[in-house]
């Protein structure tokens, strides 16, 4: 199966449905989780992630999207990279930096290779002038109590480049809902926002070992020395959606980062596996960027699971 149109295209299996359209930005339209009710015989639909409304083509307004070959903003107008500097332009109304990539910006093919697996892909050669050409992959599994996120880039370029990745999923949030992560530091921004320094000690209501309220003032903000795994808490869902990135976790040399979007306003948030930190382009040691020569590939999973609270 292949499609270019904006049509949403469905994988339902193990009681979920996962929306995708891959004529923006090889996106996410829709996870759904099926409950079925014993007493009364009735069937609901628990929307995992945001829905998108199925109209706006504005990536911000889909459930998910992925960020490719890089991860949140660049400052300073591009990069240094063995002596040449590479720039590169923003790329979102309203943005004074390029974010997340380009990836987001460009339709992707997809297929379906068997019931419980969608893959997308794309060919990128040099997108409005990025020094980038690159092929990118997507594969989502659907399987009981959740499901497998991949993410791969490989670089055809002639002259290695620094790489990273991201995913960018929006949850939704009620008064109860509570994000639990164990973290060891964070970015603090300035107004831009753009990190200016770095701590271990967490302003009020940041600190994610303990759990946070998803509701409150403004986060924007990339986590340090995040062990690999997290979960959404819906009491009033009775729901717990935990993450996992196995190799942040089996990895003890890789440092995990993360980020946190809670806007002061409206009924989602983003908690973002990423594998560096924001502007990480100009930071000492270009903390979690990969350089990548012609044909090497780097590769982000992200495990994805469905509990009851409680259990």
């Amino acid at each position: 199966m292949q499609c270019k149109t904006t049509e949403i295209q469905w994988l339902r299996h193990a009681g979920q449905s996962l929306g995708l359209v891959p004529s923006i930005g090889g996106g996410v339209a829709a996870w759904q989780l099926d409950r079925h009710h014993a007493v009364n015989q009735t069937k609901t639909v628990v929307d995992l992630w945001r829905l998108w409304d199925g109209v706006s083509i504005d990536r911000y307004a889909l459930a998910s999207f992925p960020m490719v070959p890089w991860s949140n903003r660049i400052g300073l107008g591009g990069f240094e990279q063995d002596g040449i500097f590479h720039q590169i332009a923003p790329n979102r109304v309203g943005e004074a930096y390029p974010i997340h990539g380009d990836g987001w910006l460009q339709p992707w093919v997809l297929t379906q290779p068997s019931d419980d697996t969608v893959v997308m892909t794309l060919e990128s050669h040099e997108f409005q002038g990025n020094p980038y050409n690159y092929r990118a992959e997507q594969r989502f599994v659907l399987h009981e109590g959740g499901m497998t996120q991949m993410l791969s880039v490989t670089h055809l370029g002639a002259n290695r480049l620094p790489y990273g990745l991201g995913q960018h999923p929006w949850f939704l949030r009620s008064p109860s809902t509570s994000l639990h992560a164990s973290v060891k530091g964070v970015w603090l921004s300035g107004v831009d926002p753009m990190p200016i320094k770095h701590t271990n000690d967490f302003p009020v209501s940041w600190d994610l070992n303990g759990g946070i309220d998803v509701n409150g003032t403004q986060v924007d903000n990339a986590f340090t020395g995040w062990s690999g795994d997290a979960s959404i808490h819906y009491p009033d869902k009775n729901l717990k959606i935990t993450m996992r990135v196995p190799d942040v976790q089996t990895n003890k040399d890789q440092e995990g980062f993360c980020l946190l979007y809670r806007p002061e306003q409206g009924s989602a948030f983003c908690f973002e596996p990423v594998t560096h930190p924001i502007d990480a382009f100009h930071v000492p040691g270009k903390p979690g960027l990969m350089n990548l020569n012609r044909g090497e590939t780097l590769t982000l999973n992200v495990s994805w699971g469905l509990e009851k609270l409680g259990v």
